[in-house]
């Protein structure tokens, strides 16, 4: 299996902004969504993913995201390897708030 790639949150938004095929899967729990999220991502919590992964298309890059970039780690190595296209957002949520100053920090 190849290393997951990490991206910037700038990455992200803008290959979240390309051509629509990619997804932004917060993996967090549901009250830390609720505290800050990125509009228009998709919430599957951590423990969650395996028993809802038919939701996700493989088609799609996913760019996967936590708090702080571990748990979407390894939700991402865990998606790599039944053969999505996954990316990692390294430093979460925590340092897309650098990028995005209006979402709250926690």
């Amino acid at each position: 299996m190849s290393k997951v790639p990490q991206i910037t949150p700038a990455e992200a938004r803008d290959l979240l902004a390309g051509d629509g095929n990619a997804l932004l899967l917060d993996v967090r729990e549901e009250w830390e969504y609720e505290r800050a999220h990125v509009e228009g991502s998709r919430l599957i919590p951590m423990g969650d993913v395996p028993a809802r992964v038919d939701e996700l298309n493989p088609e799609q890059t996913i760019v996967v995201l936590c708090h702080h970039g571990n748990r979407s780690q390894h939700v991402a190595m865990w998606l790599q390897s039944r053969g999505f296209s996954v990316n990692n957002v390294a430093g979460g949520i925590d340092a897309w708030a650098a990028l995005d100053p209006a979402l709250p920090r926690y």
